[in-house]
């Protein structure tokens, strides 16, 4: 679940970060009124939850209270990677002699919180691993998920920052990663940190994302789910309990198992196809949740059939069958299906598609090779 800036930054400045004044605006009165109580200065940005901001004019500095109201007015006119800016975030403008990347990250493979530091802040972090991968430095944070003071001193000094400001430094990672403990963040990141002429260290933005899976823990976090932000297929699908991804293909697709669907997306492409879709229903989905991942499939209009790759194993080849059946039928849209199934009581599953004038298979390369052809007809 990602947040908005200003939502990270108030999860940052109750965690002792140091963060410039700001405050959300829905309309540009506000932006005004949110100026006019900084007094200073202002930043107006676009908030929605996609990158490249700034390059497509949602990131505008204003000098006074009325240059800030202008600013906001061009913005919530803006449409950003699909989504329209309905609410701006003002923040206090600050001079900037340095810009630091620093975030906290979650390493699976290292089962640890990984905290990765670079003097090129301000930029994509991905694109100065690409260009300058010597630039950041990394530290993994102990098993207890506290950073000791003498990792966040040596990251400090690895960045050339004065003692003063090490000091400084250490305790905003050591925050920053307390912060990604707390609210079980896969990504806690601050881009950039900034040194102002002065010597203080100030986060002028901040991104969080928490792990949709603690947030049955947090439900405070829960709350500040974005749901607008979510097309509709994408908000039914997570209220379902079904792992959805929008792609750019035609070939939808329904699996019942992380790793099968993945498998189920390379093999089309591998055969020329394009999946229109990632969709895990889960290895005990009944006939109510394949019917709900059918209609969420059908929702996208450039879906030109639906393959089902199912493996039977505690789930029966036969109910599931019966469940894409009776799933099937009375949908909105009708479009060509193709079933792959395998695994207890296939044969019997495989009859009670075929006599519905399924298509069935037990193997998947001869299910994508019909799915793929037909698409492209």
């Amino acid at each position: 679940m990602k947040l908005h800036e200003y939502q990270a930054r108030a999860l940052f400045a109750e965690a002792g970060i140091p963060v410039p004044a700001s405050n959300v605006a829905f309309s540009a009165s506000e932006a005004r009124g949110v100026a006019e109580e900084i007094g200073k200065p202002v930043v107006v940005k676009a908030q929605v939850l996609v990158g490249g901001r700034g390059k497509a004019g949602g990131v505008k500095l204003a000098q006074t209270p009325a240059a800030a109201q202008e600013a906001a007015e061009k913005i919530l006119g803006l449409t950003i990677g699909g989504y329209p800016v309905e609410k701006v975030l003002v923040a206090e403008a600050s001079d900037i002699e340095r810009e630091i990347y620093l975030g906290a990250i979650v390493d699976r493979d290292a089962r640890r919180i990984l905290l990765m530091v670079s003097g090129e802040g301000g930029v994509e972090i991905e694109e100065v691993a690409r260009t300058n991968p010597s630039a950041i430095h990394r530290e993994y944070v102990q098993p207890s998920g506290v950073l000791d003071a003498h990792q966040g001193r040596r990251l400090g000094f690895m960045l050339g920052l004065d003692w003063e400001q090490v000091r400084k430094f250490e305790a905003i990672a050591r925050s920053l990663v307390e912060l990604a403990v707390r609210t079980d963040a896969s990504l806690a990141e601050i881009n950039p940190l900034i040194v102002t002429p002065e010597g203080e260290l100030r986060a002028i933005d901040a991104k969080v994302n928490i792990d949709d899976n603690a947030l049955f823990r947090r439900p405070a976090l829960a709350g500040l789910r974005n749901s607008e932000e979510e097309t509709g297929p994408e908000r039914r699908a997570r209220e379902s309990g079904i792992s959805y991804v929008k792609l750019d293909g035609n070939i939808g697709c329904m699996v019942n198992g992380a790793g099968l669907a993945m498998a189920l997306l390379d093999v089309i492409k591998l055969q020329g196809g394009e999946p229109a879709n990632f969709l895990d229903v889960g290895g005990g989905a009944d006939a109510a949740q394949v019917r709900t991942a059918m209609e969420i499939i059908l929702a996208d209009p450039t879906v030109k059939l639906v393959l089902v790759n199912i493996f039977g194993g505690i789930t029966r080849c036969d109910e599931v069958a019966r469940g894409v059946v009776a799933a099937t039928t009375g949908l909105d849209r009708n479009v060509p299906l193709v079933v792959r199934l395998v695994g207890t009581n296939e044969e019997e599953g495989l009859e009670v598609l075929r006599d519905a004038g399924i298509s069935a298979y037990t193997g998947m390369v001869d299910a994508v090779n019909e799915a793929v052809s037909r698409a492209a007809a």
